[in-house]
């Protein structure tokens, strides 16, 4: 009996936020609106999955389930200030939404080679309009009850279109800012990226609180969604940073196609939210294929961070190499939960995966679940999964060099950092991360001792 009331509660709440999903387009596209009603028909049959779902085990939506959120507005963008987070390698190629709204004020996408697009659904231009239905909503692993809620109330979209043998050498940052104004507020921001083939591309992601808030004020859930689609030996690099509010609710899906001989690289900085979950799904489309993920998770207090990852080599000659790093302080609690497939058909797959996780306080904690799944014979592939805390042999010996405690645990810190930060190959961006996560990792560090 109680456990059917449970399931009531979360078919409802799901319904309860169906309601809130927008239905007015921006755009006159017929098959826009089918695609969302359709999402919208599948959702209303879901619910919110519980820990009970083997996907979710380790993360509790309760704190979630508590809060009634309402639909975004439009806000008043012209005195944003982003310059927080501006790019300088990307100052003519940026893309901004406020709430999951198009703010072109805010945003500037000069000087882009001829033929590449950096806008919004509205302002497609006409030779891609005919095309973008081949791409929207049609990526493998997109019927999960989180992306579906975002289809729902899809109106509009970040798109970034880049035509064969294109190089865009400046780095396109696409952020998303949330502006909380004391309601409980659902942004749900949706992205679209097709790299034809021989193309290339560096992409930023990011996520932003763009005002400071207090606890009443900072609630909000923020449901994104990015569709990217790497083209026959097209390159992309792919950043992505989690920097919401520490009272928000995070749920991001990543979902990405590669064609044949193509490279797709991810490299993940999450620090925000109070509760957070990417979904980082790979699915491998020809042979020869390289992907590489790169990850970092830095909580502390109360926060959950999960991050689930699939990579899906279903063809041969595939490299998969992928190293997700946590640092977890205070009360908070880390999950990891990636996924290697492996087929018969994929054969002379090389795979790699490992988590590390440091734990810096006795009430930090982690789930960590490292997947191999293999039936091809002639592959090579590896994973693991470590958990540790500061040596205390490796605190003495950096002591015995003259460096004070706090002094050795900040370095040892900071060197478990560097190794996701320096692979991120913008300047401006490492340094602000590294400032981030490590001044923050330091400060509670000190405070500890």
């Amino acid at each position: 009996m109680t456990m059917e009331v449970s399931v009531k509660r979360e078919v409802s709440y799901l319904s309860a936020l169906l309601e809130q999903c927008r239905q007015d387009n921006p755009v006159d596209m017929d098959w826009l609106q089918e695609l969302s009603n359709h999402a919208r028909g599948i959702a209303q049959e879901l619910a919110i999955p519980t820990t009970k779902d083997e996907e979710w085990r380790f993360t509790d939506l309760s704190p979630l389930l508590q809060e009634t959120f309402e639909a975004a507005l439009a806000v008043d963008t012209s005195t944003l200030d982003i310059s927080p987070v501006v790019l300088p390698e990307a100052m003519n190629s940026r893309l901004v939404f406020v709430n999951g709204i198009y703010a072109p004020e805010q945003s500037s996408v000069a000087g882009l080679p001829e033929g590449v697009f950096v806008g919004n659904l509205a302002e497609l231009p006409s030779e891609y309009q005919s095309r973008i239905a081949d791409y929207l909503g049609n990526q493998q692993g997109v019927s999960d009850v989180f992306t579906l809620l975002n289809t729902a109330g899809l109106t509009d979209v970040a798109v970034i279109w880049l035509p064969r043998n294109t190089e865009v050498t400046a780095p396109i940052h696409l952020l998303f800012v949330s502006m909380a104004d004391g309601v409980p507020r659902l942004f749900q921001p949706r992205c679209l990226v097709v790299a034809e083939p021989g193309s290339q591309l560096s992409l930023v992601e990011e996520y932003w609180q763009g005002q400071e808030a207090n606890s009443a004020q900072g609630v909000y859930l923020t449901n994104s969604v990015t569709e990217l689609w790497v083209g026959e030996n097209a390159r992309v690099t792919h950043i992505r940073v989690d920097g919401e509010s520490n009272q928000a609710f995070h749920v991001g899906k990543s979902a990405i196609a590669q064609s044949r001989n193509s490279f797709y690289s991810c490299h993940g900085v999450a620090f925000g939210g109070k509760l957070s979950r990417h979904t980082l799904e790979v699915f491998q489309m020809g042979e020869g294929t390289e992907t590489i993920l790169n990850g970092l998770t830095a909580i502390s207090e109360q926060q959950l961070a999960d991050t689930h990852s699939a990579v899906m080599l279903n063809h041969p000659n595939g490299i998969s190499n992928q190293l997700q790093k946590c640092i977890i302080d205070g009360s908070a609690h880390a999950v990891f939960n990636g996924k290697v497939s492996v087929p018969q058909a994929a054969q002379l797959t090389n795979a790699a995966q490992l988590n590390r996780n440091l734990l810096l306080s006795p009430k930090a904690r982690v789930d960590t679940k490292p997947q191999l799944e293999i039936t091809a014979d002639n592959v090579k592939c590896s994973h693991g999964a470590t958990v540790s805390q500061l040596e205390a042999d490796e605190v003495f010996y950096l002591q015995s060099r003259g460096l004070k405690e706090t002094d050795a645990r900040n370095l040892l810190i900071d060197a478990f950092v560097a190794e996701i930060i320096n692979q991120i190959p913008l300047a401006s961006l490492r340094q602000r991360l590294s400032e981030t996560v490590i001044s923050s990792k330091r400060e509670r560090n000190n405070v500890q001792q």
